[in-house]
């Protein structure tokens, strides 16, 4: 796809900056799974540090995280409480049944974001034929919500809940940092009350691969099992992990530009006959346009758009999701938001 210049179909379309690859290139490295690679051992260290959590261990991608975080608090036959558009039950193969033997229960919330109010009725006594319902899972941003995010007071809500009942609190935090700049809060005061959580490098923050996986130094030990009945260390892993410690140094930040772009994406398209623009207020990076309206199929607008080097990412045949990240400037979103509006009206 090198004819694409405007790639808006997600934030893992990214790619290293030059001083990325500078910071790759002169990693000091040393075998993983010996816990001698500095590079990697540095990045957990600040990992688990920025999250509040006593350890990490770094992995190759977001989903992996997830399912090893399965893998470790559940056990065949418990159940998992999560939004029913979550990227979990959406986009990661059934791996909690298929890997941890764990089901997850949907909650329906068209944000992705649920209280205590949904989830109090669905405790229930245990008994033999039922099965154990085990943890609460939340996605921080919500992907397939509209980049929403959940407010501290939700979380620290459902963490006292969880506490009460016995349950566990992991969370999916694939775009926690984007929740961190747009919320003002620390990324530890997200994670207080969460027995696990991780975030990714290769979405907003411009890795070419990882996440980074955090709990309880117990939690890691276990993690680091599952890391290697899944497939392994990744011997010198400090040429990836380094991407990482660059973008932690360097590109938090500057996520709220890719957020402003967001709106400023919202705001130019808004009003466009047979174009609707959710969520109606853009809280991070992510957005969706239904154009059903229009008359027209996302694959005859995405058509348009290729001419133009310009590619959204077609939900549906009647949605896009755009998605705005560290390779797209302000200017390149008036492009692009030009570009659909006329594809959508001629």
């Amino acid at each position: 796809m090198s004819h694409i210049h405007i790639d808006l179909i997600s934030d893992t379309a990214t790619r290293p900056s030059a001083g990325m690859w500078q910071a790759m290139m002169n990693a000091p490295t040393g075998d993983e799974q010996r816990g001698e690679d500095p590079t990697t051992l540095a990045l957990c260290e600040k990992v688990a540090h920025l999250l509040g959590f006593e350890d990490a261990v770094f992995l190759p991608s977001g989903t992996m995280c997830n399912q090893i975080a399965f893998l470790v608090h559940c056990r065949p036959g418990d159940e998992v409480i999560a939004a029913r558009n979550a990227h979990i039950v959406r986009s990661e193969g059934a791996g909690a049944a298929a890997l941890a033997g764990a089901q997850i229960h949907p909650v329906d919330t068209p944000n992705g974001i649920f209280s205590t109010k949904e989830v109090a009725p669905l405790m229930r006594p245990q008994r033999d034929r039922a099965p154990v319902i085990r943890m609460i899972c939340v996605e921080q941003t919500t992907n397939f919500g509209g980049g929403a995010i959940w407010p501290i007071g939700t979380l620290q809500d459902l963490s006292a809940l969880a506490r009460t009942e016995g349950l566990v609190m992991h969370m999916d935090g694939a775009r926690l940092l984007n929740a961190v700049i747009a919320s003002g809060h620390p990324a530890s005061t997200h994670c207080n009350g969460f027995d696990s959580a991780w975030i990714d490098l290769s979405k907003g923050l411009g890795c070419p691969v990882g996440a980074v996986l955090a709990g309880s130094s117990d939690f890691i030990r276990q993690a680091w099992i599952w890391k290697h009945r899944l497939g392994g260390a990744m011997r010198q892993s400090g040429v990836l992990a380094a991407a990482g410690l660059y973008a932690l140094n360097h590109n938090i930040g500057r996520l709220e530009d890719d957020h402003a772009n967001a709106r400023l994406f919202a705001d130019l398209v808004t009003n466009t006959p047979g174009i609707r623009v959710f969520p109606e207020i853009i809280e991070s990076n992510i957005l969706f346009l239904d154009i059903a309206e229009t008359g027209k199929s996302t694959n005859q607008i995405n058509a348009a758009l290729l001419k133009n080097g310009i590619r959204l990412n077609a939900e549906s045949a009647t949605r896009f999701r755009v998605v705005t990240h560290i390779d797209i400037s302000r200017e390149q979103i008036q492009t692009a938001a030009n570009a659909i509006k006329t594809a959508c009206i001629s």
